[in-house]
C-alpha cells in the first residue's frame, strides 16, 4: 500500500474543485514553502514540501492524470507514469508567471525542479539522470476474464501495440551512414532558458526536443524518431484468486527507451457472470425449491465454479435461508486457500391450486389446528342471492 499522503489533502482542496481552484491552492502553498522564504534551518524540510505539493499539483491539473488517480489511487499514477513523467504537460509556467514581483531568485526555484527531473515549463528537463537515458515507458492494457477463470487461473494471449528501436537505424533516427549534429539552438544543452524579470524559466529546446542533437538525414523508416511502432502478442499468466482492479505487472514488455525497457501492466476486469455474485473470496447464488421440498426435505442440484453438485435441503427449511457449500469460491490470491459458496433458498408458493391439491392443503391446515374460512366462489354467491 502507498505511504504517499492524498492528493487533494496535500493541496487542501475538496474532490470537485476546479482547475482554477487547484492552481489557486497550488499557488498559495508554493509561495508559502519556497525555499528563499523560510528560514535556513527549515529549507530541507521546506524543499520537500515543495516537491509534494509540486507532484500533486502535476497529477491533479492534468485531466487524464486525474481521472486515472480518482479511480485507482497513487497506484494508478505510479503504475503508468515514471516519476518524472508525472510532470510532463503540467502549467507550472502560468502559475509562476508572475512570481518575479516577490524577490524570487530564479536559480534556487529551477534547481529544485531540474532535481525532480523536469523544468519549470512542464516539460522533461535534462537532469543528471536524463542525461544518462531514460527507460522505456511503461504501458498499461485492460483484459476481461470469466468467474470460472478467476477461480482457475489463466493464460492469457494480449495484443500490446508499442513503440521499439527502429532496426534500421537502431536507434539513432538517423539514415545509416550518417550521424547526428549539436543543436544550433540549444548548443547542446537540451534546454533554453527564458528571462522574465528576476524570474527565469528553463524550457525544453524546441528544436532538438530536449536531446542536445538534431537529425540532418532522417532514417526512412522511423523519420528520424529513432523508434517504429509494432504490435506484439504477448501471453501472460493470470493467478487463481485476482479481482476487478487486481494488475499484474509484466517486467520488460513495455516500451524501449535509452536505458531500459519499460514494463507492461495489465488491468483485470471479471465479467459479470450469470449466476454467482462474488463476495471477496466467497460467491453467491440462488435457487429455487418447490413448497413440498422444503416442507419435507430433499436433495437438490446446485451449479458450482466447477460443475454441479448435489446439496441436502432439510425438512422445515425456510424462504431465504443461506447454506454454505464448504471451499467452493474463490482461491485467495496470497494463500490460495478457497472461500465458500453461499446458497440461498427461495421457496416456490403455488400461485394456484387444482381441486385436489386444495382439498389436502385444507386438511393439512385443520390437522395443524388452523381455522381455514372456505371462500365462496361465484356459483355459491349466485344460489344465496336466489334463495
Amino acid at each position: 500500500m502507498s505511504s504517499k499522503r492524498d492528493y487533494y489533502e496535500i493541496l487542501v482542496v475538496k474532490k470537485s474543485a476546479t482547475l482554477d481552484e487547484i492552481k489557486k491552492a497550488y499557488r498559495e502553498l508554493a509561495l508559502r514553502y519556497h525555499p528563499d522564504r523560510v528560514p535556513h534551518e527549515q529549507k530541507k524540510e521546506s524543499e520537500e514540501k515543495f516537491k509534494e505539493i509540486s507532484e500533486a499539483y502535476a497529477v491533479l491539473s492534468d485531466s487524464q492524470k486525474r481521472a486515472l488517480y480518482d479511480q485507482y489511487g497513487h497506484s494508478g499514477i505510479d503504475q503508468k507514469y515514471a516519476y518524472e513523467d508525472i510532470f510532463k504537460g503540467a502549467d507550472f509556467s502560468s502559475v509562476f508567471r508572475d512570481l518575479g514581483d516577490f524577490g524570487f531568485g530564479g536559480g534556487l526555484f529551477d534547481e529544485i525542479f531540474s532535481d525532480l527531473g523536469f523544468d519549470i515549463s512542464g516539460r522533461a528537463g535534462r537532469s543528471r539522470a536524463s542525461s544518462r537515458g531514460r527507460r522505456g515507458r511503461d504501458l498499461q492494457i485492460a483484459i476481461d476474464i470469466t468467474l470460472e477463470e478467476t477461480a482457475s487461473g489463466v493464460e492469457k494471449t494480449i495484443t500490446v501495440p508499442r513503440y521499439e528501436t527502429c532496426q534500421t537505424c537502431l536507434g539513432s533516427g538517423a539514415k545509416p551512414g550518417s550521424k547526428k549534429i549539436t543543436c544550433p539552438q540549444c548548443k547542446g544543452s537540451g534546454r533554453t532558458v527564458v528571462s522574465n524579470g528576476f524570474f527565469q524559466m528553463a524550457q525544453t529546446c524546441s528544436r532538438c526536443g530536449g536531446e542536445g542533437s538534431t537529425v540532418q538525414n532522417p532514417c526512412v523508416d522511423c523519420h528520424g524518431e529513432g523508434r517504429t511502432r509494432v504490435t506484439r502478442k504477448i501471453k501472460v499468466k493470470i493467478p487463481r484468486g485476482v479481482d476487478t482492479g487486481s494488475h499484474l505487472r509484466v517486467r520488460g514488455e513495455g516500451e524501449t527507451g535509452t536505458a531500459g525497457k519499460g514494463d507492461l501492466y495489465v488491468i483485470i476486469q471479471v465479467q459479470q457472470h450469470p449466476l454467482f455474485e462474488r463476495h471477496n473470496n466467497d460467491i453467491l447464488t440462488e435457487i429455487t425449491v418447490s413448497l413440498s421440498k422444503a416442507v419435507l426435505g430433499s436433495e437438490v442440484e446446485v451449479s458450482t465454479l466447477n460443475g454441479k453438485v448435489s446439496m441436502k435441503i432439510p425438512s422445515g427449511t425456510q424462504s431465504g435461508r443461506i447454506f454454505r457449500l464448504k471451499e467452493k469460491g474463490i482461491p485467495d490470491l496470497h494463500s490460495g486457500r478457497p472461500g465458500d459458496e453461499l446458497v440461498k433458498v427461495n421457496v416456490q408458493i403455488p400461485s394456484s391450486l387444482n381441486s385436489e391439491q386444495r382439498r389436502l392443503m385444507e386438511e393439512f391446515a385443520r390437522a395443524s389446528g388452523e381455522d381455514i374460512e372456505k371462500k365462496e366462489n361465484f356459483g355459491d354467491k349466485i344460489k344465496k342471492t336466489f334463495r
